[in-house]
């Protein structure tokens, strides 16, 4: 589907060839506070999509509420109560749950992981340049985040292929090469109590309770068996809720990031020779990041009537803070659209950054992002495209699905 600057944001198709930055820098101009009528069973909502607006509600969550959902689809009190995360909470209660899991994603414990990280990214890096041409995304971006995820929750690699399986069904709902139910294409009603309307979400739920039971093995340095052992922890449905947070979003929005990353690259030779310089290294992960921006909204509801920009938002209306726009807002970056591996500051809002909802894994994901990069280039000669990516249909994650690659090994 071409841009051409008026597709629909609720349609996944408007999706397929990538994001549709024609139609938000349009909207950024001419409608920046923009109602969507809705289609069937999505009622209308705004869309925020100016970097100072989205700021603006990312914060003020006493107007701007997660405590009704933070996706698109509309939720009965009772599917919300059955399916929600501390995501889909606002302070006091956002603030306790996180407090009892942010030491696990804490900077200083993520740069522990640095060896570790490196370890695993040399090893896959070298395994994927057995071939000489090869799906960057498949042999690479998403090796290191699955198995990173492994050591974080303490499961077995084993595993892990089986649990980042469930994960794209669950975050990649809206595309049928993850899930055979597509949420806008068939009645998913059966699973409104799961996590993303998924049946995936049901053997989620099994492995979790099997953990809970210590019918499956964990490492006890993992933050589940941290979590299974904090006595003013979850409950057994906010433990599997949880657990079906960390498998899908602690996996996808960093593989997405690596994976953008490594489309630009084999696009754009020039983008290899100013990392070889070595300047750009504490700087890059952050542009790659904005420019991935993986989970492009979140929703918010408006708890009042609240006016912006001459538009009035009433109590309960939905409203999406479209990320992946304020990450390319004119006003705050300098050609927005360009990789500047030297971007700073870099004030994009990919993670939902800047407000209290900020991700856990930010840290961990830039990591990743900037090791995987460098044990690819010192082992790379050429690294460049065969053809142009493909991209998941969802205007909700958005990610390279594809990037075959040419790669020349270092002599």
């Amino acid at each position: 589907m071409t841009d051409d600057g008026f597709l629909n944001l609720l349609d996944h198709d408007s999706f397929v060839n990538g994001v549709p930055h024609a139609t938000f820098a349009r909207l950024r101009k001419e409608d920046p506070v923009s109602w969507n009528d809705g289609d069937g069973d999505i009622k209308g909502f705004w869309s925020l999509t100016r970097h100072a607006d989205i700021s603006l509600a990312n914060k003020e969550n006493a107007i701007f509420s997660s405590a009704q959902g933070i996706r698109l689809e509309d939720q009965s009190p009772e599917e919300y109560l059955a399916r929600r995360t501390f995501q889909e909470t606002d302070q006091p209660e956002h603030t306790a749950v996180r407090r009892t899991v942010n030491p696990n994603f804490a900077k200083p414990t993520v740069a522990k992981f640095e060896s570790l990280i490196r370890e695993l990214a040399s090893d896959i890096v070298e395994k994927a340049l057995q071939s000489p041409e090869f799906d960057a995304v498949d042999a690479i971006a998403k090796q290191l985040p699955m198995l990173m995820l492994g050591r974080i929750l303490g499961v077995p690699d084993e595993d892990l292929d089986w649990l980042v399986e469930k994960g794209d069904a669950l975050i990649g709902n809206s595309d049928p090469e993850f899930t055979d139910h597509v949420v806008d294409k068939m009645d998913t009603s059966a699973y409104r109590m799961m996590p993303f309307r998924s049946p995936a979400g049901l053997e989620l739920y099994d492995y979790a309770s099997d953990l809970l039971a210590n019918r499956r093995a964990v490492a006890e340095d993992g933050i589940l068996a941290k979590m299974m052992r904090d006595e003013n922890g979850l409950d057994e449905l906010g433990f599997k809720n949880f657990f079906c947070l960390l498998v899908a979003a602690g996996n996808d929005t960093t593989r997405y990031s690596i994976a953008m990353a490594l489309s630009l690259l084999a696009h754009n030779p020039e983008l290899i020779a100013h990392l070889r310089s070595g300047q750009y290294w504490n700087t890059c992960a952050d542009e790659f990041v904005r420019l991935a921006s993986p989970t492009m909204h979140f929703r918010r509801t408006a708890t009042r009537d609240y006016t912006l920009h001459g538009k009035t938002i009433r109590e309960g209306d939905k409203v999406l803070l479209w990320f992946v726009s304020g990450s390319r807002d004119e006003a705050v970056f300098e050609n927005p659209n360009d990789c500047d591996l030297g971007r700073s500051p870099n004030r994009h809002l990919a993670f939902g950054q800047g407000g209290p909802h900020v991700c856990l894994g930010m840290h961990l994901a830039k990591l990743e992002v900037r090791i995987a990069l460098e044990e690819l280039l010192k082992r790379v000669d050429t690294f460049e495209a065969i053809d142009a990516p493909t991209w998941t249909r969802s205007n909700f994650i958005c990610g390279v699905k594809q990037q075959y690659v040419r790669a020349t090994k270092v002599a």
